[in-house]
């Protein structure tokens, strides 16, 4: 069995590729029981496995899938405490490295955590681990993110340009103040070039655990002026039930053949979608056993199977595309 443990728009997009590509009996919960309960009659019609459930019944499954309001640590725990793995889909660096450290307690219960399993962290450290195959060697990994998912999302994408963005440069992490270093970063059509700034994001963290090797790591985000100015205020507009478009922008850089290269990939999706399909195929490896190794991994370590759960993200219908070069 596999459980969704919060119903807002990445939690459907988890229910929705899962209800389609599985097989296996699907739990959804939220806070809110008459989401779930909406959800679970929406999907019924495509498959009849899925249904509502309460917090407790998450127990029983194989892998639950955090996709509720963060912080995620607290309910990552509660669930490897009971021999359950956990797929988080957080993008909050604080709550990364708390999830980071329940590691060793995954492995005493011997379950699997997956930190990170959405877009931007998730999908960007698929990408690395593909284009790092076209490389002699990669030292250098630069990530950009436009859009946002829910609600909840909308609301960390405020925070991360009022903190401080961490950087792996030459041997150390950096930490600048977000909002700051101004570059033009071009997403696939039709989400176009956008200015991008430093953000309070987890993506040099984690990408920097599955390519040890790396000499410099870089995060960025879409803003705009307004974003900006207002980034250190609270949100006076609730944000959109969900956002529009989204884009996502991989740049690494090494070396082949003696020579400098730059490859660039890209992905325009809505975020929410990219992140429940990432996280929904990863659940789903774990639940028939591809992913089985005890402990906390990152999406792109060398000891999963990334191949495998790239080629099924983009077989449901997730689009990555490379810049050509003139």
């Amino acid at each position: 069995m596999i459980g969704i443990f919060g119903a807002g728009v990445v939690g459907s997009r988890v229910a929705e590729s899962l209800s389609v590509e599985s097989q296996t009996p699907i739990v959804v919960f939220d806070s809110s029981q008459i989401v779930a309960q909406r959800l679970v009659r929406r999907l019924s019609e495509t498959n009849s496995l899925i249904k509502s459930g309460s917090r407790s019944e998450l127990h029983s499954a194989k892998v639950v899938v955090v996709a509720g309001p963060l912080p995620h640590a607290p309910v990552a725990k509660e669930f490897l405490e009971n021999g359950v793995s956990v797929v988080s889909t957080s993008d909050d660096i604080s709550d990364c490295l708390n999830l980071l450290s329940l590691s060793d307690l995954a492995t005493e219960n011997n379950v699997t955590s997956i930190i990170g399993a959405a877009s931007s962290p998730g999908m960007s450290g698929l990408l690395v681990r593909n284009l790092s195959k076209e490389f002699d060697l990669v030292d250098e990994v630069h990530i950009a993110l436009h859009g946002t998912g829910g609600p909840a999302c909308a609301r960390q994408h405020h925070r991360a340009l009022s903190g401080q963005s961490m950087g792996w440069h030459d041997g150390e992490w950096l930490r600048r103040p977000a909002g700051s270093g101004r570059e033009l970063c071009w997403f696939p059509e039709p989400v176009g070039a956008y200015d991008c700034y430093r953000g309070e994001l987890p993506d040099p963290l984690l990408i920097k655990r599955a390519f040890p090797e790396l000499v410099r790591v870089t995060a960025r985000v879409s803003a705009t002026r307004r974003d900006r100015v207002f980034s250190r205020m609270p949100m006076l507009i609730p944000p959109r039930a969900e956002g529009g478009m989204g884009g996502l922008r991989v740049e690494v850089r090494g070396t082949k053949n003696d020579e400098r290269v730059v490859d660039v990939v890209g992905v325009a999706e809505r975020v929410g979608q990219v992140a429940g399909v990432v996280s929904g195929c990863v659940a789903r490896s774990i639940s028939i056993g591809e992913i089985s190794q005890p402990g906390a991994f990152v999406l792109g370590e060398l000891s999963l199977p990334n191949e495998v759960l790239l080629s099924r993200v983009l077989a449901c219908g997730v689009q990555a595309h490379s810049f050509v070069r003139a």
